[in-house]
């Protein structure tokens, strides 16, 4: 089985810095796009960042130029580096990678979310 933990997350005032980080394991042959994904409270999830294995990346335009992604293929871990935060940055943050398994069949895994919340 595939697991993707995160870590980080909490509790920061407006204009601060937080990260959040995920690991994925199990059994895997390969990682294709990992990325982060939101849930604002009362609205649908949507995507934050995305980042391919060549290391080509992807923003919402409302986190472009405040959010960073980066991954470690070895390590088969995602980073969000989340800066200048605003309180409209408040939500569920959810870790995401598209998997490939020994059969070369690719899976979409989630993590179980991390709460961030930027308030004064």
């Amino acid at each position: 089985q595939v697991q993707l933990v995160e870590s980080g997350g909490g509790l920061v005032q407006p204009g601060g810095s937080l990260g959040l980080s995920c690991a994925a394991s199990g059994t895997i042959f390969s990682i294709n796009d990992m990325g982060w994904y939101r849930q604002p409270p009362g609205n649908q999830r949507e995507l934050v960042a995305t980042i391919d294995r060549g290391g080509s990346t992807n923003y919402a335009d409302s986190v472009k130029g405040r959010f960073t992604i980066s991954r470690d293929n070895a390590k088969k871990t995602v980073r969000l580096q989340m800066d200048n935060l605003k309180p409209e940055d408040t939500a569920v943050y959810y870790c995401y990678a598209l998997i490939r398994d020994w059969s070369s069949r690719e899976h979409d895994y989630w993590g179980q979310g991390t709460q961030v919340t930027v308030s004064s």
